[in-house]
């Protein structure tokens, strides 16, 4: 895949994971419709996509994993919640609202990633997200409002639709771990077009989002937390 966030640190708030209901029904719909899905889904067992259920925290991990490395992202997110969070409450935006940009910089952000997460906190306290509206919202008018958002692009809209509302139908054509994945094992390692590799998921209708996990699964078989 792509950049990802920071995994869950350990003294982060117990939080509970939320799988999906059509999990058991995708598997089978794909194992009928692709001959790869087919003989990969079996490889993983009861591993399966899970949400934290936690909006603004993940869009605040993502923001801070852009272009850094995972271990890198990880020390700035710990040093982060523990200045904005203490004591290992949950992140709340209005609490990120009240940060000074050089008091926010201290815990290892870049002035824009600075920025980026004011401008989200300010999005999340002011309600200008309709976070209570998204589970009757189709996914690209939940992109939209997403990406309206600076520092949020529509690869992180689409990862949090899968990560966080656990939405089934959705293809992350930007995505260079899906292309690859797809190039890997549809295409014996050739190049692959975005146009060939939607062709490839029209077979995937309606669970997308399902079989891009087992994809991304066949390059890494540890699943990325969001």
């Amino acid at each position: 895949m792509a950049k990802a966030p920071p995994p869950a640190s350990t003294d982060e708030v117990a939080c509970t994971l939320v799988t999906p209901p059509y999990w058991d029904e995708a598997c089978r719909h794909l194992a009928r419709r692709d001959r790869v899905l087919k003989k990969l889904i079996p490889r993983f067992g009861v591993s399966r996509l899970t949400s934290r259920g936690d909006a603004f925290t993940t869009l605040a991990r993502s923001i801070v994993g852009q272009q850094i490395s995972v271990k890198a992202a990880q020390s700035v997110w710990d040093r982060f919640t523990a200045m904005a969070a203490p004591g290992g409450a949950a992140l709340q935006a209005r609490q990120v609202q009240g940060l000074e940009v050089p008091h926010m910089r201290e815990a290892g952000l870049s002035a824009r990633k600075c920025e980026y997460l004011l401008d989200l906190a300010r999005h999340f306290a002011g309600g200008q997200v309709h976070e209570g509206d998204w589970q009757a919202m189709d996914d690209e008018t939940i992109i939209a409002e997403l990406v309206a958002i600076r520092g949020i692009g529509r690869w992180t809209a689409e990862m949090f639709l899968i990560f966080h509302l656990l939405r089934p139908n959705v293809m992350p054509l930007d995505d260079l771990g899906l292309i690859k994945g797809i190039s890997l094992n549809y295409f014996s390692g050739e190049p692959v077009s975005r146009a060939e590799a939607r062709e490839v998921g029209e077979a995937w209708a309606p669970f997308r989002s399902v079989a891009t996990w087992y994809i991304w699964r066949s390059l890494d078989p540890v699943p990325v937390d969001y």
